[in-house]
């Protein structure tokens, strides 16, 4: 039986992490819950305990803890920490590395899979200093579990409601169910897009914000996989640590990063959208309005990275590359994928530019004998739909 350590904080939202206790025990999950002081103005440890079927914890040092180290103790006999609700305060302090309560000592001192389910009023989620704090908390490992857009506690309208039970309930159960099958798999994906410069401030590029990237190293990285990413100018929050994001501004960039990257790895993922043309004649002084009426811009062909990286002597067991198309998808992409000697192509309709920084994409896996048509679909479930085919080579 998987065993979860519930941390409860103080928000409005507490309430509904007693309906997820009753969506996890219904999963026959083993759930210990710790419940903060500003928590515990909002339910009762009796509560907690009456559903769980197990001791509530609240204080750091109790009378019954002659150890002193529940804090530790808690940590290691859970296979996953859930933070629900997640305030901003809660958030702050875990962004710090304080450990002034039995919550954030838990936190600081896991050496488990640690999700959060922020809950906070849309201005406080939108501040700088929160969504900082949030990168931080991505970025050392840490998983999110976005809030929804909703009627808030306060009565505004905006982001901050924490996400439902049900989706909270979901993700445990597939982080758990997933968990170590992709153990030992190295894995380097790009994303975003290419910036290629006309003049010092001026530049050539196109719109993919990263997001389809950034889902796919989601379910990889719940997976066990060892993943590092190349990075083109996404302004979004990376999952990975630092040490495994390289970041890039332009087609070269990403080449010479990929080159350096790619010795040893299992799996290539090509996910961003890189320029084909870069600027010749690149101008390093800012082209002023009276140069010329219509000035003229020289283009020369970018190296093509998928197909560098599916002819290296190094190649990666399993090359996956991305084909964004407005016409004929699958001729297209199948040609992509011979000319380039991928293993599979996710050929992606353009739709007149709606699919980017968009929820959803419209989708054919191509591979050398199947075409398989996805329709309309999740980034967030294309993204697991991968994570399977690599799993299964």
């Amino acid at each position: 039986m998987k065993k979860i350590l519930l941390i409860i904080t103080g928000s409005v939202a507490a309430y509904k992490s007693m309906d997820l206790l009753r969506l996890l025990k219904k999963k026959s999950f083993d759930v210990t819950c710790i419940l903060t002081d500003s928590a515990q103005k909002f339910i009762t440890p009796l509560l907690a305990s009456s559903l769980s079927g197990n001791k509530t914890y609240t204080e750091i040092f109790s009378d019954e803890d002659v150890s002193g180290i529940n804090h530790i103790q808690l940590s290691r006999q859970s296979d996953l920490i859930i933070v629900a609700p997640a305030t901003a305060d809660f958030i702050a302090k875990l962004a710090a590395g304080y450990a002034d309560d039995l919550a954030s000592s838990v936190v600081l001192a896991a050496n488990k899979k640690i999700i959060l389910a922020p809950a906070m009023n849309e201005k406080m989620w939108e501040k700088p200093q929160t969504q900082k704090n949030l990168q931080k908390l991505v970025e050392s490992g840490l998983e999110l579990v976005d809030p929804e857009t909703d009627i808030l506690a306060c009565g505004e309208l905006g982001v901050g409601k924490m996400a439902a039970p049900e989706k909270i309930c979901q993700r445990i159960v597939g982080i758990l169910e997933s968990q170590n099958r992709l153990k030992g798999y190295k894995i380097l994906i790009t994303g975003g897009a290419t910036f290629e410069p006309i003049d010092p401030v001026r530049f050539i590029g196109n719109y993919s914000s990263g997001k389809q990237a950034i889902e796919i190293i989601k379910v990889l990285i719940a997976m066990g996989a060892d993943v590092t990413m190349v990075a083109a100018n996404i302004s979004k929050t990376i999952p990975l640590p630092k040490g495994k994001i390289i970041r890039v501004k332009t087609a070269e960039e990403m080449l010479t990063a990929v080159k350096n990257n790619m010795a040893g790895s299992d799996v290539f993922i090509g996910c961003a959208a890189v320029a084909d043309f870069r600027v010749k004649n690149f101008s390093n002084k800012k082209i002023k309005k009276t140069v010329a009426e219509n000035p003229t811009l020289e283009l020369t062909k970018n190296p093509d990275i998928l197909y560098e990286v599916g002819h290296a002597q190094n190649r990666p067991k399993l090359v996956i590359g991305f084909a964004a198309e407005g016409h004929d998808l699958e001729k297209y992409a199948r040609e992509k994928l011979q000319k380039k000697n991928c293993d599979l192509i996710v050929a992606n309709d353009v739709e007149e530019g709606e699919i980017f920084g968009a929820d959803e994409t419209r989708a054919l896996l191509i591979s050398k004998n199947k075409t398989e048509n996805l329709g309309k679909i999740l980034k967030s479930e294309l993204a697991k739909i991968l994570a399977k085919k690599i799993e299964t080579k």
